[in-house]
């Protein structure tokens, strides 16, 4: 054993370079095993604060001051930073072993598995969708012949039943196992049920047609939904705008005038607006001299188009107005602020409350990007440049946060505090929790225990996220989702203003005609049943009931009729 070593000895003496850079590699290699078991320890265990429960019965006292989730220290000028999660303050405790969503990189990576995760076929025909029937289709005379999509790897039903309720059409069709139809009426007869035999691409368990054979399902819109015709969105009935020349400046005569004609023709001329007057077409975009603000009764302008009898074309004096597909550019420009802000202004809402959407109407509305308090890939891929930027850069026009406590609330100098209603609420935030930004919990979830399990914790920080912000925050304008959404050319007109920008009225009524951006829900129906139990209900019109009081107290308009009757 001695001359092995003694022999290594003389190596290194005759070679001491050899032997300083082998002692500087084992100390090299030893020092980044520390700090990954540093790193994965940090990981695995967080701050731990104490959480209090507050709630206003009549008169509250505050402890809110040692409740929230904390603000963890971040370097100001980082790059790259790990998603923040957020919950109810008194689940802190037990968030990190509840890790069910927020990795690097965002909440979600990919919505569509998750929101699929759990489904079969009995999910889907449980309301959404009906299914109708085998029919013939060929390539010469499609049975449905609206929009059509092809997916030869992933398509399931329920990607097609949502790709066409999204269009607006009344039905969906599946064929050779990857092909997805829509459309608004079957124009093909039935076929025996064994001809429709093939395995969908994207899931085993269900049957998607077969060799020029469609599975066709009648869908469940939404009202909203159901207003669409094809890629056109019905926006109603007009009056003949006075100097129709400058509020419409393209027009033309069609033969056999029909819905679809006169969309494709201002398609075709990249006008965001197609309106019908008779056998005229006319072409443009919303304007102070043609807003959509005012519609008449749609009994005005039942006059049946000469392409289609079962279509409303207008008259003379009352229009059909649609909107196309083409985007209006006059506000979509965005940018950081020029100059860095000396105020931070929140975006503040409970989860579920809309905040991401009002960030896309505010982004649109005043050309400038918002920032957050957290960092979520998955919406700086949509294009919220804002969401890696640090939350104190001074860069973005106002800060999303869903944070409560005092601690957390003082770092604002305003905030525009977003409240919705707690029930539907409540289901958007456990949508996106198990399905992403645009998906949907699964049956399974709904029905399992999670869904009780999240109402106990979430309901009580929707009425506390609520008094916090009213009790701590230094100037405080209340916007309430449904108000935004039934009013929202001039909600968000005060919501500008209260951000200290020149309001453009252009840019406010283009916002409105691209109001959705890609964060909606698709219009097919999701839940056929009330998963409130009386318990739940008892509690959360409770809560409804406290901040009703709060917000009236500060001589604030109470919440909407709609949230419940009081």
């Amino acid at each position: 054993m001695a001359k092995p070593l003694l022999k290594i000895q003389r190596y290194f003496r005759r070679k001491p370079v050899r032997f300083f850079s082998l002692i500087l590699l084992y100390l090299t290699a030893g020092s980044l095993v520390f700090l990954h078991s540093g790193f994965v320890g940090d990981s695995g265990s967080g701050p731990r604060r104490d959480a209090v429960v507050a709630s206003e019965m009549g008169s509250r006292t505050s402890s809110s001051n040692t409740r929230g989730l904390g603000i963890m220290s971040r370097v100001f000028k980082e790059t790259h930073r790990p998603g923040r999660r957020y919950g109810p303050p008194w689940m802190k405790k037990r968030g990190h072993r509840n890790q069910e969503t927020t990795r690097q990189g965002g909440d979600i990576s990919n919505n569509w598995n998750r929101a699929l995760k759990g489904r079969n076929a009995k999910d889907l025909d449980d309301g959404r969708a009906k299914y109708v029937g085998c029919h013939i289709d060929n390539i010469h005379k499609r049975a449905l012949r609206g929009v059509s999509f092809f997916d030869y790897k992933k398509m399931t039903v329920f990607r097609c039943q949502d790709n066409c309720a999204e269009r607006g059409y009344m039905y969906a069709g599946l064929e050779f196992g990857a092909e997805c139809y829509c459309g608004h009426k079957i124009q093909a007869p039935n076929a025996s049920e064994s001809e429709c035999n093939m395995e969908c691409k994207g899931e085993k368990s269900n049957l998607c047609g077969g060799a020029n054979r469609l599975s066709i399902f009648r869908l469940e819109l939404s009202q909203e939904s159901a207003r669409r015709y094809g890629s056109a969105i019905f926006k109603g009935c007009f009056l003949r705008p006075d100097n129709i020349t400058v509020a419409l400046p393209f027009s033309a005569i069609i033969q056999n005038m029909s819905v679809d004609k006169c969309v494709d023709m201002c398609t075709e001329r990249e006008k965001s607006l197609a309106v019908l007057a008779g056998d005229r077409c006319y072409c443009g975009f919303p304007t102070h001299l043609f807003s959509l603000h005012e519609p008449e009764d749609e009994s005005l302008c039942l006059q049946r188009c000469h392409g289609e009898e079962f279509e409303s074309c207008g008259n003379d004096k009352y229009f059909v107005v649609y909107q196309t597909q083409v985007q209006d550019n006059r506000c979509m420009d965005r940018h950081f602020l020029p100059n860095r802000a000396k105020q931070l202004v929140a975006l503040a809402s409970f989860p579920g409350a809309g905040n991401t959407w009002a960030r896309h109407l505010i982004e649109l509305a005043t050309g400038f990007y918002t920032g957050s308090y957290y960092f979520d890939g998955s919406l700086y891929n949509k294009g919220f440049k804002g969401e890696r930027d640090h939350w104190r850069s001074g860069r973005a026009v106002c800060i999303k946060t869903h944070e409560s406590g005092r601690k957390e609330i003082e770092v604002f100098d305003s905030s525009i505090l977003m409240i919705r209603n707690p029930y539907k609420a409540l289901m958007a935030e456990f949508n996106r929790k198990y399905g992403g930004h645009i998906g949907f919990a699964s049956q399974a979830h709904w029905r399992g225990k999670e869904w009780p399990e999240f109402v106990k914790n979430y309901a009580p920080w929707w009425a506390s996220h609520t008094l916090d912000w009213l009790n701590f925050g230094k100037q405080v304008h209340v916007v309430h989702f449904e108000e935004l959404k039934r009013d929202l050319f001039s909600k968000l007109k005060g919501m500008v203003q209260f951000l200290g920008l020149q309001v453009s009225e252009d840019r406010l009524l283009c916002v409105e005609g691209q109001k959705d951006g890609n964060f909606k829900r698709s219009g097919l129906r999701k839940l056929e049943y009330d998963p409130y139990n009386p318990e739940m209900r008892e509690s959360i019109n409770e809560l409804i009931r406290t901040v009703n009081a709060a917000l009236k107290k500060r001589n604030m308009t109470g919440v909407p009729d709609d949230y419940m009757p009081r």
